[in-house]
């Protein structure tokens, strides 16, 4: 069955989320949420994509169907990262503030989350199959495996200074940390989440801020908040590649098929990238502030998409 893939842009201004169909390369509707919203997660497997409001202290979820607010989480003292498992039976929640992962059993109506201690200030999470969950301890220059089934940390990892988001590269059984202060990235072997070890080190532009795989996995997109650039590096080698210009203080960033989308915060629109060669093919414009922080990109059955109107 074919399917309509729709990204959900987050605008911490607008206090929104402009729903983009890539089909139509246009916004098909913008959904109010909760307080400055930052991270999202788009659950293809259950219809339905969760969106982090920090100052709100809540998650909101949207049908992907009718692009409508039908439910809200309570999500502690600040959440920010936001992962769902494949199966979209588990929801992960880093709570900034409390320093706690907060896990959802989605398919349990109505129970509160389990809540799990990690380190200091956690921001980028990461699901994995089963259980186990990872997640980004910003303040403890370190990455943590968590194991959601028995609510408690594997194991951990030193990586660079500060990391922010987890980028999870399964076929490769590793992970991509990036580090907001030392402007590189931490490639994490996962082949033991109880002793995760950093095998390389790549480095990118100030301060990168979210990952992409593409080009059928084999590139690798960073965006560089401070430098307006988004640095494209070979997945195999791990070696840098290029650089690309001209992006308004670049946050999120996802690909699907063979286009790579870059959300500019300053610039309040998303940049559509051609995958292979980093060439701009046009811009979006959205909400106030589009921080589109996690995997916003989702699928939904063609035969359940409805446009709604601005």
């Amino acid at each position: 069955m074919a399917a309509a893939a729709l990204a959900y842009i987050t605008n911490q201004g607008s206090h929104d989320v402009s729903v983009i169909d890539l089909d139509m390369q246009r916004v098909v509707a913008t959904v109010p949420v909760g307080r400055s919203p930052a991270g999202v997660v788009a659950a293809s497997a259950i219809g339905r994509v969760f969106v982090s409001n920090p100052d709100s202290r809540d998650i909101s979820v949207i049908d992907m169907a009718t692009q409508a607010v039908v439910g809200r989480l309570e999500a502690g003292q600040g959440p920010v990262g936001i992962d769902a498992s494949a199966d979209g039976r588990r929801l992960y929640v880093a709570d900034w503030y409390a320093g706690q992962l907060l896990v959802y059993a989605l398919d349990a109506r109505g129970a509160p989350p389990v809540r799990i201690p990690v380190g200091r200030a956690p921001a980028g999470v990461a699901a994995a199959d089963g259980a186990l969950a990872y997640v980004a301890e910003r303040d403890d220059d370190s990455v943590a495996a968590v194991d959601a089934a028995a609510g408690r940390v594997l194991g951990r990892v030193r990586v660079g200074a500060h990391p922010f988001a987890l980028l999870l590269d399964a076929p490769r059984q590793r992970l991509y940390a990036l580090n907001v202060m030392s402007d590189d990235v931490s490639v994490v072997d996962l082949r033991d989440p109880a002793r995760m070890a950093v095998i390389a080190t790549i480095p990118v532009g100030k301060a990168p801020y979210g990952a992409a795989l593409a080009d059928s996995g084999r590139l690798l997109y960073v965006t560089n908040q401070h430098d307006d650039s988004v640095s494209v590096i070979d997945a195999d080698t791990l070696r840098p590649l290029r650089t690309l210009d001209g992006f308004g203080y670049p946050e999120g960033i996802a690909a699907q098929g063979d286009k790579v989308y870059v959300v500019n915060w300053m610039d309040d629109a998303v940049s559509v990238l051609d995958a292979l060669t980093g060439r701009e093919l046009r811009r979006i414009a959205t909400g106030r502030n589009s921080r589109g922080f996690g995997a916003f990109i989702g699928q939904l059955p063609s035969n359940k998409h409805k446009e709604t109107p601005q």
